[in-house]
């Protein structure tokens, strides 16, 4: 936890403070929890809180203290940092305000330990006013990285290695004498914060240290400037760095009369390996150099590229520190691998981050997994253990899967292997480790497998066979020791074996016997209820068709024959038109009884596709009630089985039925949506609406709820139904459904009953 969590701060700094900050109010401390000690001090000034052990200060001893606001983060959820004339103090609030850099403000609360430092604790604040901030101390650069001057007004100086923006932060990552840190300030108005790197600045701000709760360990440490004065630069970056002269790969490190004046420098070569947002290694002849970079550039082997950073020194070897990479466009070039044959110059420190190819046999082979910074990913690698002469060294292979080939070298192998080295050396130069960084496997090829008979295969072969010999000799002397006696009982023995192959014998034609009429009665039991669970699925079945068809049809027809008695006095062309409709969904329900006592067959699918046939349907249920229909699609429209088409069409039409009779509603909408995995139908209409749980049921002589239900349990789907009085109501099933290719884009059809015209619905006898 300690390592990820300062990672992660390295990285997003803001986020990594305030998860520390957490950590202090959920106590994530290590030993003995101290009972509270009742106390009549109160603290008042923020030097005698600092000044408390873990112990007093968890005794929450009681705290009064006015002081200025010197820090208050928008991302911290109210907690702050707050200065009196003796120190600075971490104030731990959770009620979400807070107060601005430059408040006066009275702090009531109790101490605790914190996690790193005491702070307060349960706090209750208030602004009484406003103040100057505080007069910034200078601490020595080795106080300041100790953790000494946490929560204090400090000023410091240095040269600025990395910019970055966070949110509405600017965030640097400033050098002092050899010491690295982060700082953070509001962002200058119009600045390039790449114009920062190699800027000297001074800021000011109050310090904050990242620690491990749980050993209450210093990590690292930040400046929060309050405001944009406080970040002043003090001397600008030299030009640009790019338009220094080149220096050799090999020349980082080495002595230079006239250093760069930005104290940069500036170098080009070829790309042989890049681990994104970590490093890029180039190659200039056989020379190589290490180029550490965050910037996100993707780069390839052969790209040319120039690259401009601070030098500096990793493990006693050069490299190029906080670089920033240019791509030469146009410019590729393979650089080859340099051959090694002398050992000798790899254990001087030799061929470091060069592109090099030697020979080695294969030890050992372990993959293992890397935190990466991803959501719960693991990144794995394949590591190769081999051996030169009298080197052992290790070959890398980063990836997002395991590599096949790599894994299924024997153990044993004299290899050729091609990779970018990777030394560590001591004070005076001699190598320490070595490591091989692989491209992929195209740079390993296997020379010469191992022998069968190895050492470990002999060694196995011998006590095999010694175990042999031995369960051999001990099994030869039992079997004479007991064969007299074994041939003294096969007589005695064969006279009881016939008695008992008699008796065998006359029981298995028993059990014989018995087992055929078993048989029987089970197969007659299983034929009777095999018919009784037809006969009550058929009638089931047969029940939920005739209510689903014909009982909406009737009432279909219901509908029609009241609107053409309202109608035929005063309009009788259009009364005309609704008993035109009424016969013909008389017809419809003559053509549905033949049709469901043959074969109960799918009818609407016959003629339309799924969207047409509801949106017929819908027409013919709600036409003369005066409500709109809409039917929208979404997905792709495919074929699906014959008995989820026809179970949603019912579903649908009982849908539509139920809104028409019941709801009073004015608009209805049905949602199609075609998936990859299920297709879902929702009708969902601004009618009166009912409580589902007090609805009418089939003890009132209402199923249609209870058959949508069967039928969608039928197929092993899902149904919901959300209804309240006055809030009309939705029905939504969802059915599984296999894969099936697509036929036709996604629509929207849209039917007002208002107008429906009869000949949207073609003669269903036709």
């Amino acid at each position: 936890m300690t390592l990820a969590r300062t990672s992660h701060f390295m990285f997003v700094p803001g986020k990594c403070f305030v998860a520390a900050l957490l950590a202090i109010c959920l106590g994530l401390i290590t030993g003995p929890s101290i009972a509270a000690q009742p106390s009549n001090e109160v603290l008042t000034n923020a030097s005698d809180i600092l000044a408390l052990t873990p112990e007093r200060a968890d005794s929450k001893l009681p705290v009064s203290i006015t002081g200025v606001v010197t820090v208050a983060e928008p991302n911290w959820k109210g907690r702050f940092f707050v200065q009196d004339a003796s120190a600075g103090v971490f104030i731990n609030s959770t009620n979400g305000n807070r107060p601005s850099p430059g408040d006066l403000v009275s702090v009531t609360g109790e101490t605790m330990s914190g996690g790193y430092a005491p702070c307060i604790d349960n706090p209750l604040w208030k602004k009484i006013g406003t103040a100057a901030l505080p007069e910034a101390k200078t601490p020595t650069i080795e106080r300041f990285m100790a953790g000494n001057e946490d929560s204090q007004f400090i000023e410091m100086t240095g040269i600025v290695r990395a910019a970055f923006t966070n949110w509405d932060r600017l965030g640097v990552q400033l050098e002092t004498a050899g010491y690295r840190y982060r700082a953070f300030s509001p962002i200058p108005p119009g600045l390039d914060p790449n114009s920062l790197i190699g800027a000297r600045v001074r800021i000011k701000g109050t310090a904050a240290v990242s620690f491990n709760p749980e050993l209450r360990h210093f990590l690292t440490i930040v400046v929060y400037a309050p405001m944009v004065s406080d970040f002043v630069v003090e001397e600008p970056a030299a030009g640009d760095p790019f338009d220094d002269p080149l220096t050799p790969l090999n020349g980082i490190a080495q002595y230079q009369n006239k250093p760069s004046v930005s104290g940069r420098i500036h170098v080009k070569g070829i790309v042989t390996y890049q681990r994104p947002g970590e490093d890029i290694f180039l190659q200039h002849t056989n020379i190589g150099l290490q180029v550490k970079s965050i910037q996100p550039i993707t780069l390839a082997p052969g790209d040319v590229v120039e690259a401009v950073g601070f030098p500096g020194i990793q493990n006693f070897l050069p490299v190029l520190e906080d670089a920033v990479v240019k791509k030469i466009d146009g410019l590729h070039s393979n650089a080859p691998p340099t051959l090694v044959t002398n050992v000798a110059r790899l254990q001087n420190g030799l061929n470091n981050a060069s592109f090099i190819t030697m020979e080695a046999k294969l030890l050992d082979r372990l993959t293992r997994s890397v935190k990466s910074w991803g959501p719960g990913a693991n990144d794995p690698r394949i590591v190769l253990v081999l051996q030169t002469s009298n080197l052992v060294f290790t070959a890398e292979k980063e990836g997002a899967a395991e590599d096949s080939f790599l894994t299924s070298i024997p153990i044993g192998s004299i290899l050729k292997i091609n990779g970018v080295c990777q030394l560590q050396t001591d004070e005076f130069g001699k190598t320490k480790s070595m490591q091989l960084l692989l491209r992929s496997s195209r740079d390993v090829r296997v020379l010469k497998q191992p022998s069968w008979m190895t050492a470990q295969r002999l060694l196995a072969i011998l006590t095999v066979s010694l175990v042999v010999i031995l369960i051999a000799s001990t099994w030869i002397v039992m079997i004479s020791r007991r064969n007299s006696i074994l041939k003294q009982l096969i007589h005695e023995r064969e006279l009881d074996r016939k008695e008992l192959q008699k008796a065998h014998d006359t029981l298995e034609w028993r059990v014989k016997e018995r087992t055929r009429q078993l048989k029987v009665q089970i197969t007659a039991r299983k034929e009777a209820d095999l018919q009784s669970k037809a006969v009550l699925s058929e009638r089931t079945r047969l029940a939920k068709e005739l209510h689903d068809t014909i009982e909406q049809t009737m009432t279909g027809v219901t509908l029609q024959l009241n609107a053409v008695a309202k109608l035929l006095s005063q309009n009788p062309d259009t009364a005309g038109h609704h008993l035109g409709l009424a016969r013909n969904m008389v017809r419809t329900t003559r053509v549905d009884l033949r049709r469901s006592i043959w074969d109960l067959r799918t009818r609407e699918l016959e003629q339309f596709d799924l969207p047409a046939a509801l949106l017929v349907s819908g027409n013919q249920i709600a036409d003369g009630a005066s409500m709109r229909i809409e039917i929208e699609n979404e997905g792709e429209i495919r074929p699906l089985p014959e008995i989820i088409e026809e179970n949603i069409l019912r579903i649908g039409q009982e849908a539509i039925t139920n809104a028409v009779k019941h709801s009073g509603a004015s608009q209805l909408q049905l949602r199609l949506a075609f998936r990859g995995e299920y297709v879902s139908l929702t009708v969902q209409d601004n009618g009166n609406g009912f409580t589902p749980e007090t609805c009418a049921g089939p003890n009132e002589g209402h199923f249609g709820l209870l058959g949508m239900s069967e039928r969608v349990k039928r197929l092993s789907g899902k149904i919901s139904i959300l209804s309240a009085p006055g809030k009309g109501t939705t029905i939504r099933v969802e059915i599984p459904v296999k894969e099936t290719p697509p036929t036709k884009s996604a629509t929207v059809l849209v039917a007002d009953n208002s107008d429906y015209e009869e000949d949207i619905h073609p003669d269903i006898d036709s």
